[in-house]
């Protein structure tokens, strides 16, 4: 569920800010109010973050190695004196004390580089001599054709009165070169002429541009670049071992930068002598820390108002669910989505149909059993320390995927008569493999009734998003949702009818719910737009009255879109089907068994990443887009992240 929140403002004494802010941060319960802030400081801090970024970019790529220097404690707590860092522990700074700048004096001597300011300087060479080669590659190719020479006889040469100029001609160019320029041919080709010319240009053409250097030298210089550059890499490449060193730097920056912000959000109340003078902000608090906040402002008299959000007020979502509905954060925080403070929370619906959207895309028993597995061993690893939801996560999909492929006889593609019989028991015979595979027609039937199952969900699911819509509005407009519910209950078989069998077709119940579906349209045109009065409702429909009619369009296409789950997991199950087919051959033949188990290996690898992507396409696009549109969810929220020690709670 969404979190209530106060919003809050706070008054303190302007001299005692940083006091104030220091004890906020320990507290860790307001979100400051968003708004844009700069100052001298805050642009200090922000260039000094960038160059970290670099840093650490710089020596990413690289391992640090295994074994581990010894630091000595007392040379770990000692303390910089000088300079930006002034208080912070040596080790903090430059690493350990066998480090190559990392000395008694070197940690108080005033124009010492820090760890960051050294990588940068070995960046910036390294980019240079990097830039320099670059530029001697392109010199090499532009002169190669015209052999050594030295430049700077030729302009020794025009310093006395002899001009020589150098061109490169096509042969139209060439054929055309007035009868009065001397010049001799120093080679061509069949797409170039390369000539030198005396005294006189040649009109309307460009004279090759002089080297700085001969091609010999060139070439010297970039064939010691590659050693310079490689021994810069070298020195970055021992710096590997400096990586957490740099990630404390980045996080104490962070926090340096979080709190000169939260200053430059203080507003000073002006024309107030200075020893009076008072500073506010505003934030939001969640309505059960309200206390905390009480507390500290009265302990250490601050000024503190705290009232309901307006609705101009850009609220921030705090969710809170059970553990279970929990597990599908990682997943919304790799989107980067969450709802509006307004807008209804559907974490745990969201996880109830990912996972059996998961399964179903998969669709296979025996890739389910590996993400299993994975699960396990990543849970097991973990469990002293603690379980990341994300590895929970893993496991439940692991655990439907395996389930759906249990029930239609599916493992990695293999046809179901080379399966053994007890794992043919085990299937569901209205979906399985088994059944489709006894006949054409069985086949036709296990189709139609995935196909209905897929319908059935979306029904299930949308339905679900215009409850949750109805609980939240609690007023006629939840009528407007209740119309929405008759017509996707009206569509539901009106799309079964034109995909179903003919049997189907005859079920008496079909034109009672297509008067269903046009009633639906009628109370969702009355209510849709319900702000207090009916007749305003109404008025507002006939306004968007095209958009009213597409939206019989939108429940057809949303409930239609649900057929993808049984297509993308059809598709999965042909490409694992040719796969075995390719491979299979190989598997007979000693000479060629370990190609035919790389291709196995390669294929089923290939087929695992393309779900994966299908996942992130097909099934978290039926949640954030028809289940949230139904449910009136925009994902329009910000993230809750109070000014606290240790970031957002």
């Amino acid at each position: 569920m969404i979190v209530p929140m106060k919003k809050v403002s706070l008054v303190i004494q302007h001299k005692a800010q940083i006091d104030a802010l220091t004890k906020l941060r320990e507290l860790g319960v307001v979100h400051l109010e968003r708004k844009s802030v700069s100052s001298d400081s805050l642009s200090t801090l922000f260039e000094r973050k960038a160059a970290i970024e670099t840093a650490q970019g710089l020596i990413q790529s690289y391992k640090a190695p295994k074994k581990k220097s010894a630091v000595n404690k007392g040379w770990q707590d000692r303390k910089v004196v000088t300079g930006h860092n002034r208080g912070r522990r040596a080790t903090d700074i430059y690493g350990d004390e066998n480090s190559e700048f990392y000395s008694m004096d070197a940690i108080n001597a005033p124009v010492r580089p820090d760890l960051v300011e050294l990588l940068l300087s070995l960046g910036k060479e390294l980019k240079i001599y990097q830039d320099r080669l670059a530029a001697l590659a392109r010199e090499q190719t532009r002169l190669k054709n015209w052999g050594n020479f030295d430049p700077e006889s030729i302009r020794a040469l025009a310093e006395n009165g002899v001009r020589i100029y150098l061109y490169e001609l096509t042969p139209a160019v060439f054929a055309d070169i007035p009868e009065d320029i001397d010049y001799i041919i120093k080679n061509q080709d069949k797409d170039s002429v390369r000539i030198i010319a005396f005294d006189k240009e040649i009109p309307g053409v460009n004279p090759l541009m002089m080297p700085e250097k001969s091609l010999s030298r060139l070439d010297a210089e970039a064939a010691e670049l590659p050693g310079k550059i490689k021994a810069i890499e070298k020195k970055l490449e021992g710096f590997a071992s400096r990586k957490p060193i740099l990630k404390k730097e980045m996080d104490f920056v962070q926090r340096q930068i979080e709190f000169e912000a939260a200053r430059a959000f203080l507003e000073k109340v002006e024309d107030v002598p200075e020893d009076l003078a008072v500073s506010w902000f505003s934030g939001f608090v969640p309505q059960d820390d309200v206390g905390k906040l009480k507390r500290a402002a009265a302990e250490n008299n601050w000024a503190l108002v705290a009232d309901e959000p307006g609705p101009e007020d850009e609220v921030p979502t705090k969710l809170k669910n059970s553990k279970f509905a929990g597990l599908i954060y990682p997943l919304t925080d790799f989107l980067e989505v969450v709802p509006g403070y307004n807008e209804v929370d559907i974490s745990g619906w969201f996880l109830f149909f990912f996972c059996i959207f998961f399964g179903m895309i998969f669709g296979d028993a025996a890739y389910g059993a590996i993400f299993l597995l994975a699960g396990i061993i990543c849970i097991l690893k973990t469990v002293k320390k603690g379980v990341p939801p994300a590895f929970k996560l893993l496991f439940l999909l692991g655990l439907s995927n395996f389930v759906w492929g249990v029930l239609t006889c599916t493992w990695f593609g293999v046809e179901v008569n080379k399966l053994p019989q007890f794992l043919r028991d085990l299937s569901l015979p209205l979906i399985s493999n088994v059944t489709a595979g006894r006949s054409p027609r069985d086949e036709g039937i296990v189709r139609q009734n995935l196909m209905i199952f897929c319908f059935s969900l979306a029904l299930l699911q949308l339905s679900i998003g215009h409850i949750l819509a109805i609980i939240k509005n609690r007023s006629l407009k939840a009528l407007g949702d209740m119309g929405s519910m008759a017509m996707l209950a009206g569509m539901y078989f009106i799309v079964l009818s034109l995909i179903a069998s003919n049997e189907f077709r005859q079920i008496p119940l079909i034109m009672p719910m297509v008067y269903v579906f046009f009633a639906g349209f009628v109370l969702n045109f009355m209510f849709a737009n319900y702000e207090g009065n009916v007749g305003r409702s109404v008025l507002e429909s006939f306004k968007n009255i095209i958009s009213m009619i597409l939206g019989i369009a939108n429940v057809f296409s949303d409930i239609m879109s649900y057929i993808r789950l049984w297509a993308v997991g059809l598709a999965g199950a042909a490409i694992a089907s040719t796969v075995n087919q390719m491979a299979g051959p190989m598997l007979g033949h000693l000479m060629f068994f370990i190609f035919g188990v790389v291709l196995l290996c390669f294929g089923h690898g290939l087929n695992l990443v393309l779900n994966v992507l299908s996942v992130l396409v097909h099934a978290v696009r039926l949640n954030t887009l028809e289940f949230s549109g139904h449910a009136g969810l925009t994902w329009s929220g910000t993230v809750y992240k109070p000014f606290a020690e240790t970031g957002s709670k």
